[in-house]
C-alpha cells in the first residue's frame, strides 16, 4: 500500500506541471478568443504543446530523476521480498 500511495503522489508531482501550463494556456487562449472572435482551431493546440515542451526541458531532468529514484525503489523492495 505504501508503495502504491508514493506512486501514485510521484505521479501527480510529474505530470502537474505540465498539465497546469496546458491548462492556463488553454484558458488564456480561449479568453483571447472569446474576446476578439477569432476561432482558429489551431490557435489552441499551438501554444498548449509550445508551452507543455518549455516545462518538459526545463523540468524534464528532474522529472526523471524522480522516476529512475522511484523505479529503483520499486525494484529494491521486490528483490528484498524475493530473498
Amino acid at each position: 500500500m505504501d508503495v502504491t500511495r508514493q506512486g501514485l503522489t510521484i505521479g501527480l508531482m510529474v505530470t502537474m506541471p505540465v498539465l497546469s501550463v496546458s491548462l492556463f494556456t488553454g484558458l488564456a487562449v480561449s479568453v483571447f478568443q472569446a474576446v476578439t472572435q477569432v476561432q482558429e482551431m489551431t490557435l489552441t493546440y499551438v501554444p498548449k504543446m509550445i508551452g507543455a515542451a518549455g516545462v518538459l526541458i526545463g523540468m524534464g531532468s528532474w522529472m526523471l530523476t524522480t522516476l529512475v529514484k522511484f523505479m529503483a525503489l520499486c525494484f529494491d523492495q521486490a528483490f528484498r521480498a524475493i530473498q
